[in-house]
């Protein structure tokens, strides 16, 4: 069984610093031990005070000078008082000795504990950043949600690392919602065109029958009102029909500069020619793309806005943001706002508050935003309401 990483650590820095450290200290209590004072120089007294004995002794019978007597009696004093203070030296050299290794003995079981500590501290503090950037990795790989952010202190290079994996799992996990999201649209797309296809065949035939009916059937007549809610019912599935048509296909052709003030403008006054719409724009507001998309789309989110609340603004803006310069657009609007159930699907296929609605109106205003390099979004007005952005990148 192979040993975590912060064990391997560890041993590693254990086999590096604390096991030579001991050895060291271990071979110093030896040499401390063995230092201790020799014995040799009081051995050597003790050899000179027996021999400055005997030869007293042996003299103890020979008639001698007074004062060399006295001298011999002095040599013999001398030489025991040395010999007793070399054993007395030898003795206080033998405790300071023992004294000595018993303090390196200490100190050296403190330091290796010390370093212990310390090799386990360290390894601990910078195995866990590595420990749990591995974790991450193995999260980003199964698709599972990496941990809150933490506010522990660790290295700047780590935490440059866990940021960095961070935000890698925040762009594929966008990129993995973007490509759900693309192969939804891709179908919906197709039975759109589907769909478009069938109804456009039988349509035609149908608004001919009508029209032949409405020839021959008087107008204050039940068959004349049959014939009115025909015609209506008929142009609703025309309408129908050219939604999903436009749903089913993207912008195409060149790209042109389009001013979205003037779009605006002409907008509001197509929507509300009565004043309803209320404009406040900067000018020019330039951005690359396709003039009749840009206007279907910003029709619908206006159109939408009046019929909820009998009116409308459009404010306009340029800024900047990720080194690049943007156009916003918010289609303000005071009325009930999104209903709670709804707010988080507006922009879907076949979703819709409105009982004539096809649901494809918003989703055709995120697909053709999206196809100009753009974003869609809404959020709920202050006091009331819904407010709508549009955020294109602008010409430069």
């Amino acid at each position: 069984m192979s040993l975590a990483f912060r064990h391997r650590i560890f041993l590693s820095l254990l086999g590096l610093g604390t096991l030579p450290l001991g050895v060291a200290l271990v071979t110093l209590i030896f040499v401390v031990r063995s230092g201790g004072a020799p014995s040799g120089p009081r051995t050597a007294l003790d050899d000179v005070a027996a021999s400055g004995r005997e030869l007293v002794a042996a003299l103890d019978t020979v008639t001698l000078p007074a004062d060399a007597g006295a001298a011999l009696i002095q040599h013999a004093e001398t030489v025991a008082r040395s010999a007793t203070l070399a054993r007395r030296a030898e003795t206080l050299t033998r405790a300071a000795t023992q004294a000595m290794a018993a303090a390196v003995v200490t100190a050296a079981l403190l330091l290796i504990a010390l370093s212990i500590l310390f090799t386990r501290r360290w390894s601990a503090h910078y195995s866990a950043p590595i420990d749990e950037l591995a974790d991450w990795i193995r999260r980003i790989r199964s698709g599972r949600s990496l941990p809150p952010e933490r506010t522990d202190v660790v290295a700047a290079e780590f935490g440059a690392l866990r940021q960095a994996l961070r935000d890698l799992a925040g762009a594929l996990q966008r990129l993995h919602t973007e490509e759900i999201e693309r192969a939804r649209l891709e179908a919906f797309q197709e039975t759109a065109r589907r769909v478009a296809h069938e109804l456009r065949r039988p349509l035609t035939s149908v608004q001919l029958a009508i029209d032949q009916l409405s020839r021959t059937a008087p107008a204050d007549s039940a068959a004349g009102a049959a014939v009115d809610v025909l015609r209506d019912e008929a142009s609703r599935l025309d309408q129908m029909a050219a939604e999903f048509a436009a749903f089913g296909r993207l912008p195409e052709g060149p790209q042109a500069q389009v001013d979205l003030a003037s779009l605006a403008s002409a907008v509001a006054m197509a929507v509300a020619p009565n004043g309803a719409v209320t404009l406040s724009c900067e000018s020019p507001l330039v951005v690359d793309g396709h003039l009749e998309p840009l206007r279907r789309a910003l029709h619908n989110l206006v159109d939408n806005a009046v019929r909820a609340a009998s009116g409308a603004e459009i404010r306009g803006y340029r800024h900047a943001a990720n080194d690049t310069d943007w156009v916003h657009l918010e289609i303000v609007d005071h009325g009930p706002g999104i209903p709670e159930h709804l707010a988080s699907r507006i922009f879907d296929p076949y979703i819709t508050g409105r009982d004539d609605g096809t649901g494809l109106g918003l989703t055709l205003v995120r697909q053709t935003i999206a196809a100009h390099g753009g974003r869609v979004w809404a959020d709920e007005t202050p006091g009331g309401g819904a407010t709508l952005h549009i955020e294109l990148p602008a010409t430069i």
